[in-house]
């Protein structure tokens, strides 16, 4: 199964919409959902790489979208990631 994780922070609007989102697509092709917020519990080189970025979500630790989900080619993406 693919691993989706979501970088996001506190009281960030973006984030939520972005979350609602991936729960949207999960519902149809599912996948692994990880959320981590990028203060508190993320890398110092993910927060140093996504500081301005998020939400940045990643497929499979590549990351594939930020500021913002696109859900039909989240889709793709995720239909190509199955064996």
């Amino acid at each position: 199964m693919a691993k989706v994780t979501l970088y996001t922070r506190v009281d960030c609007h973006l984030c939520e919409v972005a979350h609602a989102a991936l729960l949207r697509v999960r519902a149809e092709r599912p996948f692994e959902l990880c959320e981590i917020d990028l203060d508190r519990e993320a890398s110092a080189e993910k927060r140093a790489a996504y500081d301005h970025e998020v939400p940045v979500v990643e497929l499979d630790e590549r990351k594939i979208m930020k500021y913002e989900v696109e859900e039909a080619r989240l889709m793709r993406l995720l239909a190509l990631a199955e064996p």
